[in-house]
C-alpha cells in the first residue's frame, strides 16, 4: 500500500508538470519545484518501498527500523512542503503575476517565456495582462501588434487589424490573462496538495500499524 502511494505521488507530480508546463516555465526563478519534488519523492518512496518488501522478507529488525525512519522522514516532508505553499501562497501568486507581466513586456516571440505567453493565451483564451491594450506599450507591438496567439478562434486576424488597437478589439480575447492564471494555478496546485497531504496521512497510519 506503501508503495501504491508512492506511484500515485509519482503520477501526480508528473501530471502537474505536464498541464502547468507553460505557467512554470514563464521565468524559472519564478516557478515552483512542486512537481519535482513529487516525482522524486514518489520515485524514492517506489525504491524504498522495494527494500520494505525486502527487509520483512528477512525478518531484519535493524532494516525494518530504517525503513521506518525514512518513512517518518518522507511525512515529515511532505507536511512541512504543504504548510509552507499554503502560507505563502500569496506571496507565490504575487510572483507569478511578475513574472507574466515581465513575459508580456519582453515578448519576441522566440523564446521560451514568450511561447509560454501563447500558450495562455490560446489555452484560456485571454490577452495581455489585464486586456488586450496592454500589449500596445511593447516594443513587439510596435514592429507587429498584437500576437496571433491573441485572435479568436472563429476571426482572421490580418495584420493591419493587429497593429491598430480599436480595430483588434473584434477580434481577439477581451479578457485579460493575469486572474485566469492564477485561478488556473490555485486551483492546480490546490488538487496536488490536497491529495499530497491525504497520501501523508495516510503513510502515517502505515507506519502506526507496522
Amino acid at each position: 500500500l506503501l508503495q501504491f502511494t508512492g506511484v500515485i505521488l509519482l503520477a501526480i507530480g508528473v501530471w502537474g508538470k505536464v498541464s502547468l508546463e507553460a505557467y512554470l516555465s514563464l521565468a524559472s526563478e519564478e516557478s515552483t519545484n512542486a512537481p519535482y519534488v513529487l516525482i522524486g519523492t514518489g520515485a524514492t518512496i517506489v525504491i524504498f518501498g522495494l527494500f520494505g518488501c525486502f527487509a520483512t522478507c528477512r525478518g531484519s529488525p535493524w532494516m525494518l527500523k530504517l525503513y521506518a525512519m525514512f518513512l517518518t522522514l518522507v511525512f515529515l516532508a511532505e507536511l512541512v512542503a504543504g504548510v509552507s505553499g499554503f502560507i505563502f501562497r500569496h506571496e507565490i501568486k504575487a510572483k507569478l503575476g511578475d513574472a507574466y507581466k515581465n513575459a508580456v513586456k519582453n515578448y519576441n516571440a522566440n523564446d521560451t517565456s514568450s511561447s509560454a505567453v501563447d500558450a495562455i493565451q490560446r489555452t484560456l483564451q485571454c490577452c495581455g495582462v489585464n486586456n488586450y491594450t496592454d500589449w500596445g506599450s511593447t516594443s513587439y507591438f510596435r514592429e507587429n501588434g498584437i500576437p496571433t496567439s491573441c485572435c479568436k478562434a472563429n476571426t482572421k486576424c490580418s495584420s493591419e487589424t493587429l497593429k491598430d488597437l480599436d480595430k483588434a478589439a473584434s477580434e481577439v480575447y477581451n479578457k485579460g490573462c493575469f486572474t485566469l492564471v492564477t485561478i488556473v494555478m490555485e486551483a492546480n496546485l490546490g488538487i496536488i496538495a490536497g491529495i499530497s497531504f491525504g497520501i501523508a496521512f495516510f503513510q502515517v497510519h502505515g507506519m502506526l500499524f507496522f
